[in-house]
This record gives C-alpha cells, sequence and structure tokens, in this order.
C-alpha cells in the first residue's frame, strides 16, 4: 500500500489494557449494540480520538496508511473478555472472511499486520511469546457475533500444536488435509519470518476447492511455526468445523 505508516500505541500493553476495558465499559450506553460494535469502536473512538489527542484508547494503538478522511489501516483493540487476547481491526469498512476487499490485488496484509502485532501478548503474559505458540483466527460467518473484520490474536491451544507439530512434516506448500481434534481441515505451509506477501485469505480462496465462491463458509488460523528448514507458518482452514477462535488459549498456558 502507498504511503508510510503511521501508529500510535500506548507504553506497556498491561496498561493499554486497563485504559480500553474501562473505556469500553464507561461507552457502553453511547455505543450501538447487535453487529456493528467493533466498527463503531474503531471509526468513532479510535481514530478520532488519536487524531485529536496522539491517544489512540479505547484501542492500544491505531496504524495508518496515507491520509485523507478514511486512511487505510488498522487498531489493535483488547478483547472484552480479557486474557492474552487482542482482534485486529480494519480502519475502513470490511464485513469479514467473505469480502472481496481482503484479498484484492492491492488489499493489506491483515494477517500480516496482526503477527507483527503479536508483541502486545507479552504484556499479558509477562515475557516475550515463541513464534510456534502463536496463533491469529478468523472466524466463519456463523461463528462470529460482529460484522467488521477482525483478526484474533492470542496462543494456540496445546493440543492444537501439539497436532501441528506432530504433522509438521507432511505440511507442504499447497493445501493438504488434516485432522484436528477429530475434525477435518486443510493445511498449507508459508515459509518465512513474517507472511509479507502471502495473504493468508487469497491462499484460502484461490488455493481450496469452492473457497472462493462460499468464503463466508471458512474459517482460517494462521499459527507460527519452527520447521527443519526454519521459520515458518501453517495456514489451518475448515469449511465445515467451528470459528478458529476455539483453537486458542487466552491462557496462553502454552507460552508458560
Amino acid at each position: 500500500m502507498p504511503g508510510s505508516p503511521v501508529r500510535h500505541g500506548k507504553r506497556g500493553a498491561l496498561a493499554a489494557c486497563a485504559v480500553a476495558l474501562a473505556l469500553v465499559a464507561a461507552g457502553e450506553a453511547a455505543r450501538p449494540g447487535g453487529r456493528d460494535q467493533l466498527r463503531f469502536i474503531v471509526q468513532e473512538q479510535c481514530v478520532p480520538h488519536w487524531r485529536a489527542a496522539i491517544d489512540p484508547a479505547p484501542c492500544v494503538s491505531v496504524t495508518t496508511l496515507g491520509g485523507g478522511s478514511s486512511p487505510e489501516g488498522f487498531a489493535v483493540l483488547a478483547d472484552r473478555k480479557g486474557g492474552a487476547h487482542f482482534l485486529l481491526i480494519p480502519t475502513r469498512t470490511i464485513t469479514g472472511i467473505e469480502s472481496p476487499d481482503v484479498r484484492a490485488p492491492d488489499a493489506l496484509n491483515y494477517f500480516d499486520a496482526a503477527w507483527k502485532a503479536r508483541n502486545v501478548l507479552a504484556g499479558v503474559v509477562g515475557h516475550s511469546v515463541p513464534r510456534t505458540a502463536v496463533g491469529l483466527a478468523v472466524n466463519h460467518l456463523h461463528a462470529r457475533s460482529q460484522d467488521q473484520l477482525h483478526i484474533h490474536i492470542s496462543c494456540v491451544r496445546r493440543s492444537v500444536y501439539e497436532a501441528l507439530q506432530a504433522g509438521a512434516a507432511r505440511i507442504g506448500p499447497s493445501w493438504s488435509p488434516m485432522s484436528i481434534e477429530g475434525r477435518p481441515y486443510q493445511t498449507m505451509r508459508v515459509m518465512g519470518q513474517q507472511l509479507g506477501p502471502a495473504n493468508p485469505f487469497e491462499l484460502l480462496a484461490e488455493g481450496v476447492p469452492g473457497a472462493k465462491q462460499a468464503m463466508d463458509r471458512f474459517t482460517l488460523l494462521v499459527a507460527g511455526m519452527q520447521f527443519k528448514e526454519g521459520a515458518g507458518f501453517v495456514l489451518l482452514a475448515g469449511g465445515s468445523v467451528p470459528g478458529a477462535e476455539l483453537l486458542l488459549d487466552p491462557t496462553c498456558a502454552l507460552a508458560s
């Protein structure tokens, strides 16, 4: 995307979480209900607040690319359920995984942005979190409560970690089946320290048969991995499984 990123954040994720949760609670009466709350928080509170006061509250941080009244970018918000659980939310209106905007040729790679924002977990856990413990998840339409795209940033559950480690040698650069906790998924490997140009939304839509026409039925998890060949990621997608958020563990027991 054109332009240079402008970021505003707070020192210390714990302080940011406290401020975010307090302001979210205080603003409950002014917030619209239903499935539009996350869009409202980011567009009507976080972005205007950091523009006016150089403070992203109630978000933890706001990052924008370019100028104008509706800049491209994203915000990071502490999940209302608490724990080591955050949400990366676009600053523009994007409904969810089914939106073509997330996989357009010039689309911002929101999963890459979420991966780079994973250090917010350390402020809750109390120490750095290994890449192999970090998971990023997007739910399908019927497993989400909000119609503004949001990527869950947390730790993967230990059982998921163990299944991925056990099957790592069989995960290749193209999609292939894998069973996780008795449920059918498709997995693929992406190598590199960062996701960079590898957009998981696009890889899912173009690589799994039938996904492009029914993206709203798919849930998607990106987990950090350390393969024998080097650092990378596992993409885990399913079209007849619960939301990928359930594969995460906000207590970050794996990192302990």
